[in-house]
């Protein structure tokens, strides 16, 4: 391995992490602020009604489910046509564990959030302006200078 590709992939892994750490930061500060929404069909829903306000658009799994392969199309489309940005992310266990979801049904039989599409939202009231944001969109951008239109991410355990 030469230098120049030793000194490459430390620089790599090290934006990575950082961008990594910017999404983990920029999910928990959208749900406390309320900018979160939850769901396949829930995110659906608000970018049919309300596109503008969706800044980011987070598509999760673990395997590859073919009904949802499907629905990440449709949405990815959607999202590329108003130009949200999307992010690819798996590891949904670290992202229930983010959220402060449950992974699995509890005792009660309550199934866990569907954690498989998440949209982060910048309303007029409440501005989402903070440096994760910045860092995770700029990581967007980048990727598609590289032509890669949704670029993805593995959220590690910690």
């Amino acid at each position: 391995m030469t230098l120049e590709e030793l000194v490459g992939c430390n620089i790599t892994e090290k934006k990575m992490e950082t961008v990594n750490q910017a999404l983990e930061e920029l999910l928990v500060a959208a749900q406390q602020q309320d900018c979160l929404t939850v769901g396949v069909y829930e995110s659906a829903k608000l970018m049919n009604v309300d596109p503008d306000s969706v800044v980011l658009c987070v598509l999760a799994t673990d395997e590859d489910v073919i009904p949802l392969q499907i629905h990440f199309t449709l949405i990815q489309a959607f999202c590329c046509d108003n130009d949200i940005n999307i992010l690819r992310v798996s590891g949904m266990s670290r992202l229930a564990q983010v959220l402060g979801e449950p992974s699995t049904a509890d005792s009660n039989g309550n199934e866990p959030n569907d954690l498989h599409c998440i949209l982060v939202t910048n309303t007029q009231c409440q501005s989402l302006k903070c440096q994760a944001l910045q860092d995770v969109g700029n990581y967007c951008e980048e990727s598609r200078c590289k032509n890669q239109w949704v670029p993805y991410l593995s959220l590690q355990e910690r």
